[in-house]
């Protein structure tokens, strides 16, 4: 039963989360949702993204099953994304990107 969080990071610290719907019982879920942040101009190049791929267990506590980084201190395609979004304020602009397993 998997959601997206997203985190909006600034010096190690969450100031903002937001979180898709769950989609149960599906190991490939789709998400044709939009999340999102506002973020003062001042301040863009000083956040970043945290993008978790979380199984929600209703018992116990959920997993995180991995997770990416978007931001102007990510790596390849999570600063690529990045660059996109400050070159398009306001505009939606999708990518896919690899998650990482955490440790």
């Amino acid at each position: 039963d998997p959601y997206v969080k997203a985190s909006l990071m600034a010096e190690g610290r969450r100031l903002k989360k937001r979180k898709t719907s769950i989609k149960k019982n599906t190991l490939n879920p789709s998400y044709n949702e939009a999340l999102v942040f506002d973020v003062p101009h001042e301040s863009v190049h000083h956040v970043s993204l945290t993008i978790a791929v979380v199984d929600y267990d209703c018992i116990g506590h959920n997993e995180v099953i991995g997770l990416c980084r978007v931001g102007s201190d990510a790596d390849g395609p999570g600063r690529d994304h990045w660059a996109q979004m400050l070159a398009n304020p306001r505009k939606p602009i999708e990518h896919w990107h690899t998650l990482v397993e955490v440790r």
